[in-house]
């Protein structure tokens, strides 16, 4: 299954069948591959299918990115949108193409990104609002320019988010995580922010809290 989707994932099958069940799609972070967040598979809720999805870009030795990350001379930092609006794009059409594979229920689909994984999930959150009903955004960012301009409060109404950020993040600084709350909250959008004492990763209260919010709003 995992090579003829668009996608190279790994997946944990929902320990209590249904005929449909709700999907987990998690979305690792530049460099890092499926295995990563995949590695808490065992201590997410029973009644997910949970998918890990590789990234589309290869980052040798063995990572890989949704969108390169470039630098100038003075070391700034630049993202290749054109390559993370790809990868936006090609998120969506593999969550088609998991409702098509595997007994899911297309009304209960959940992002979980970390850091690049999670600027993704925003973006296909407000770009394909029909397609997912919560996102958990860990250490990352809001990029509305990768993200669809028309922002519709009565299709995004049903969306839920989780979004946490460490506030030693050296790598995406606190104060661009501090933004999305606002912005979801502007359009109305039920969203519970969490920030932690530490840098760029998931702290073991961070995942508790996750837990918490994924039973709060299944």
């Amino acid at each position: 299954m995992q090579n003829t989707l668009s996608l190279y994932h790994l997946v944990r099958q929902p320990k209590v069948k249904k005929d449909k069940n709700p999907l987990l799609l998690l979305l690792h972070g530049y460099g890092s591959n499926e295995e990563d967040l995949f590695s808490f598979a065992e201590q997410l809720p029973d009644e997910y299918l949970i998918v890990s999805a590789r990234a589309p870009y290869s980052l040798p030795p063995y990572g890989n990115a949704w969108y390169a990350i470039n630098f100038d001379a003075g070391m700034n930092k630049f993202s290749d949108e054109v390559q993370a609006v790809a990868s936006r794009d090609l998120i969506a059409k593999f969550i088609d193409e998991l409702i098509e594979a595997y007994p899911v229920d297309k009304e209960k689909i959940t992002l979980i990104g970390f850091s690049q994984g999670a600027i993704l999930s925003y973006a296909v959150a407000l770009t394909y609002p029909k397609k997912t009903q919560r996102v958990a955004a860990l250490s990352g960012y809001l990029n509305t320019d990768i993200a669809g301009k028309e922002y519709s409060k009565d299709e995004l109404a049903k969306l839920k988010l989780f979004i946490s950020h460490g506030t030693a993040d050296q790598v995406i600084p606190v104060d661009w995580a501090r933004k999305a709350p606002e912005f979801f909250r502007n359009l109305g959008i039920e969203t519970e922010y969490h920030e932690y004492p530490v840098g760029h990763g998931v702290a073991p209260q961070n995942f508790y809290d996750l837990l918490s919010w994924m039973e709060k709003t299944a």
